[in-house]
């Protein structure tokens, strides 16, 4: 009989976009006693849960709770609960995880309109507006941070033009929650999924979700019809269309707002663990404050973005649409790019990543995410990429690359984020 060992992974410096590296106090509150999940000890974690929910989405929805499951099963959730067979969604594409909001309104049964710009930009919101006014969509699914290519897209002129157009507006904020601001209210966003894995540093396997009434009013008048009773509201023509039958049963949100909600509906059994660590995760966020982490992932990023310059390499990206948490290189000429990553994990214990779709092998991406968004984690990082580079051959200035990220942190260079 084969016999195997005690599990021990090797300790890791992980700067990716996701997963990052997880708040110890994180995995202590994943340890604790499991309850019973319609215990009042428990029914109260997941109460609270909900409350610092609202505070991380800066939102007064009642509904904000996580969906068990990767932060996928957030955007199937809402867009299953939402998306009806014929409704117009018009999804702007940016990135990898645009196609992907695409993907699954397709297989919604949707109309799907898509407009497209270069990766490494992002959309004037001007020309989503006129996409807008032009197919006169039900739904706008949009990507706030794309972990693809590094970009950032601005939100507010957008949601405020859906808004005005009765057009429900629903972002998928995964990459940038707890990280850069988010202001789901004043941005007139009617739906956010997230993810715990990223800016959260919670291990991947919830995603929080938040939207508003209108949005559930959509969800309450599908159940609705669906039994035979009467809408709630005014709905659009396309709601009484007769494809009212919510397809997935797990990702129903009606059924997921009765779990939730008081009345406890036994929908499925609450990933208890999971809970704990969200529960923690956004203790300890709201501990240090939204201003400070957004401020703490603004600086760290511009000190990597600092540090790859001075090293003389050259970034990916429009400079005024970069992304915070992720900073994306490219691969020096001649360089072999998975050999330089291997070399990082192997000799040095940090994991970089790679790209996928049109830059496959052309960039290297460097998250730097929740507890991963350090100072420490930074001059390492810069400090080893350097000395790798230069094993593969690159000329580079030797130790400059550190230099510039120290200057960033000795406030030598303004700071900002979007």
């Amino acid at each position: 009989m084969k016999r195997y060992k005690d599990l021990s992974p090797p300790p890791r410096t992980i700067m990716t976009p996701g997963p990052v590296e997880v708040d110890p106090r994180v995995l202590r509150a994943m340890s604790m006693p499991i309850l019973g999940q319609f215990d009042p000890a428990f029914t109260d974690i997941m109460n609270e849960t909900m409350e610092m929910l609202r505070e991380l989405y800066i939102t007064d929805n009642q509904w904000a709770f996580p969906v068990d499951g990767t932060s996928r099963s957030g955007l199937e959730a809402i867009m299953v609960s939402l998306i009806e067979p014929g409704d117009k969604v018009l999804v702007p594409i940016y990135g990898r995880f645009g196609h992907l909001l695409t993907e699954i309104a397709e297989r919604c049964g949707a109309d799907v309109v898509t407009i497209e710009t270069e990766w490494g930009t992002v959309f004037d919101p001007q020309t989503v507006q006129q996409a807008i006014l032009q197919h006169r969509p039900t739904i706008v699914a949009m990507v706030h941070g794309e972990t693809s290519t590094g970009c950032m897209q601005p939100l507010a002129e957008i949601g405020h033009f859906c808004r005005e157009h009765d057009v429900l507006f629903i972002v998928d904020a995964v990459a940038t929650i707890g990280g850069v601001p988010f202001y789901t209210d004043e941005w007139k966003v009617d739906a956010v999924m997230g993810g715990t894995q990223k800016c959260l540093s919670v291990p991947s396997g919830m995603a929080p979700i938040t939207y508003n009434d209108r949005v559930e009013r959509k969800i309450q008048n599908r159940k609705s019809i669906e039994r035979g009773l009467r809408p709630v509201g005014d709905i659009p023509s396309a709601v009484l269309s007769g494809h009212h039958r919510i397809a997935s049963n797990y990702f129903d949100l009606a059924q997921l707002q009765d779990y939730w909600s008081p009345k406890r509906l036994n929908h499925h059994t609450e990933a208890t663990s999971m809970l704990y660590g969200l529960r923690e995760g956004l203790r300890i966020l709201l501990e240090e404050g939204l201003e400070a982490r957004f401020a703490r992932h603004a600086e760290n990023g511009a000190a990597i973005v600092a540090g790859i310059r001075g090293m003389g390499l050259e970034l990916f990206g429009d400079d005024a649409a970069r992304l915070p948490v992720v900073t994306c290189i490219y691969i020096p000429a001649g360089v072999d790019g998975e050999s330089v990553r291997s070399m990082l994990l192997h000799d040095f214990g940090i994991e970089i990543a790679s790209s996928f779709g049109p830059l496959q092998g052309k960039i290297w991406r460097i998250g730097s995410m929740g507890y991963s968004s350090s100072r420490k984690n930074v001059l390492h990082v810069l400090g080893a990429l350097e000395a790798v580079l230069i094993h593969h051959g690159v000329s580079l200035p030797a130790g400059q690359g550190v230099q510039a990220a120290l200057r960033v942190y000795a406030g030598q260079k303004e700071v900002t984020y979007q």
